[in-house]
Order: C-alpha cells, then sequence, then structure tokens
C-alpha cells in the first residue's frame, strides 16, 4: 500500500480547494470566487485499495498587504514541510506570471528529487490554444527555476473532474510504501468547529461584496450539541449592518444554509461583533485562529 502526504499549492483563486474537494471526492474545503478564501491548511484523505493520499489544502501564495496577508502566506509555505509530493495549480485561463514562478520554485525546492505535479485548472474555460501555451509556460519556468525537478504537468478541470483521476494516480505513483493514517470512514480531520466557522464564512462570501469578503472572519465560541454558537467579525459598524441584512435576512439565509450541512437537530446561534482592524493586529488574529 502506498501512502504519504500532498500538499496542493498555487496563487489565489486558481482552483485550489476545487481540485482538493474533486480528489478526494467530497467537500472538505469551502470555495468562493473570492481571492483568499482559504486561511488554513487543511486535510482531506483519498481512500484506495492500494492507496491514502492525505491532501493538504492551502492559502494562495500572494503579496500580503495586511498581518492577515502574512500569515496567510506563511501557512502556505509552512505547508511544504516535510511531504512526499507537490501539486502546483497554474490557472489556465490567466497567463503565467511572477506568482506562478515563485509558487512553481518553491514547490520544486519543497520535496526531494523536485517531486513536482503541474495542475494546469480550469481548461473547461480556455481555449486549447491557452492550455497548450500555459503548459508549455509552466514548464519552461519550473525548468529554469529547478532544472532537476522531476515533474509532470496535467491539464485538469476541477469543476468537471477531466484529467484529476489522472493526477490522483500520478500522486500515489510516487508516494513511498507504508502503513494508511486514518480509517477508511475518514475524509477529514478538520475540527467540527473549524468546519462550522468556515461553512458559516463561505455563506457569507457568497452573499457579500467588494472589500467586505476579506473583512469576516468566523469562530465557533460555544459548542454544546445540539447548540453551536458562531461569532461573526467584522471590522466597522457599517459592515455589521450589511452582515445582519434588512430585518436580519442575511443572516436567517445563512443559518438555514449551514444548517443544512450539518447533522439534523443542530441548533446554530449567529451574532456579529465589530473589532476594528482585527486584520492589521497581532492579538485578534491569535484570537480568532490564524
Amino acid at each position: 500500500m502506498r501512502t504519504g502526504f500532498v500538499t496542493v499549492v498555487g496563487r489565489p483563486n486558481v482552483g485550489k480547494s476545487t481540485l482538493v474537494n474533486r480528489m478526494v471526492g467530497e467537500k472538505v474545503s469551502i470555495t468562493s470566487s473570492r481571492p483568499n478564501t482559504t486561511r488554513h491548511n487543511l486535510r482531506g484523505i483519498v481512500h484506495r485499495p492500494d492507496a491514502q493520499v492525505v491532501v493538504v489544502d492551502t492559502p494562495g501564495f500572494h503579496r500580503p498587504r495586511t498581518a492577515l496577508g502574512e500569515r496567510l502566506v506563511e501557512t502556505a509555505g509552512a505547508s511544504l514541510d516535510d511531504v512526499d509530493v507537490v501539486v502546483a495549480v497554474v490557472d489556465a485561463t490567466a497567463p503565467v506570471g511572477p506568482g506562478d514562478r515563485l509558487v512553481l520554485g518553491r514547490a520544486a525546492a519543497a520535496v526531494p528529487g523536485g517531486r513536482v505535479l503541474v495542475a494546469v485548472n480550469k481548461v473547461d474555460r480556455a481555449r486549447p490554444t491557452d492550455v497548450l501555451e500555459r503548459l508549455a509556460t509552466a514548464a519552461a519556468a519550473l525548468g529554469f527555476a529547478a532544472p532537476e525537478a522531476d515533474a509532470e504537468y496535467f491539464p485538469v478541470s476541477a469543476v468537471t473532474g477531466e484529467g484529476v483521476d489522472a493526477l490522483v494516480q500520478a500522486v500515489v505513483d510516487r508516494l513511498p510504501e507504508g502503513p494508511a493514517y486514518y480509517p477508511e470512514e475518514m475524509v477529514s480531520d478538520t475540527p467540527e468547529a473549524l468546519r462550522v466557522a468556515e461553512l458559516v464564512r463561505e455563506q457569507l462570501l457568497r452573499r457579500t461584496r467588494e472589500e467586505l469578503p476579506h473583512s469576516i472572519a468566523c469562530r465557533v465560541t460555544e459548542w454544546e450539541w445540539p447548540r453551536i454558537r458562531c461569532e461573526i467579525v467584522v471590522e466597522r459598524d457599517s459592515q455589521k449592518g450589511i452582515v445582519i441584512g434588512r430585518g436580519g435576512e442575511v443572516l436567517k439565509a445563512v443559518g438555514t444554509a449551514v444548517r443544512a450541512q450539518l447533522p439534523p437537530g443542530a441548533y446554530l446561534e449567529l451574532f456579529v461583533r465589530v473589532e476594528k482592524r482585527w486584520q492589521q493586529r497581532d492579538d485578534a488574529l491569535d484570537r480568532l485562529g490564524y
């Protein structure tokens, strides 16, 4: 049996979380169209008769503008410590840029022998000529950054599943032999409280606009099943009103959508609190778990 850890890295919004969910076959990471949706290293588990693959979803590598951004980049970097394979994700709908080159270089440097798999994602939305150009440019960039890298390249669509089975097989082929880390019924080791907080934030991301998604943080402050209390933190009073909505309509819709993803009987309480400049304050980031 082959077992090991694979980290999925890339710039923000290249589709890492959607790809991780597709690889695992179940939802283990929240997704949205907003950059920097993922704020933690989250692990999903792929079970096969011949292998167990622990897939690590990560925040996007980017140039940080806040203390939160700095911590997210550090979190992504830490995910590259002691892994067996790295999957570097590139967006097929956008040119390969300096950020992608940085990711490819860090990916190759993270694993012995440069065991890097490059996934050119979103091929369902790109022209075939663009996909070929991204593959060639990524190969040239990785070859320049790490000439010794043992790399393979995969055009994939995390949305439709195209090419993902071949990517997973390539991951398995590169893993060492060893015992399973998790029981077969387990698809993620994310703590339940963090999972619920992330589900709340996912629903808020879908219902808010402009700068507000970046200003939202969520954490579970009480867990006495079936009662769960989740705190939503924003940076300004005006944002609090938007999150609550007229007559509480936004919070009600968020609560309904999240409860539908929880076991029957769950009672979810949502509260909104203003904490000014929390993205820039180390004490607030510590308290919020970043």
